[in-house]
């Protein structure tokens, strides 16, 4: 059972990442600077959900010096794909700039 206002987003990034200093959103514009477009970030992000690796994060070397590379999620593609569409929805500037 979902609770009211949980979702897969908040399930599955929200909670692991408030132990960090440096917030969701500022991981993303890291996978923006990287990645360019919607669909390059997603796949590297979806990516880098099932198999992290360091030569494979946008975390500076200072950040993994001082974090281990998350555990791959192991939860299913759907749960993932809603998780990442959140996620980019959230933190995407294309349509919020004025």
């Amino acid at each position: 059972m979902m609770l009211f206002g949980e979702d897969a987003y908040e399930r599955n990034c929200v909670k692991c990442h408030e132990i960090f200093p440096m917030t969701l959103q500022r991981m993303f514009m890291n996978y923006l600077q990287v990645y360019s477009g919607e669909n390059n970030t997603k796949a590297a992000l979806k990516h880098f959900m099932r198999y992290p690796r360091k030569d494979t994060s946008v975390m500076s070397d200072m950040f993994l010096q001082n974090f281990k590379i998350k555990e791959p999620l192991n939860i299913s593609e759907n749960e993932l794909d809603k998780a990442i569409n959140i996620y980019w929805e959230k933190y995407k500037t294309i349509g919020k700039l004025k």
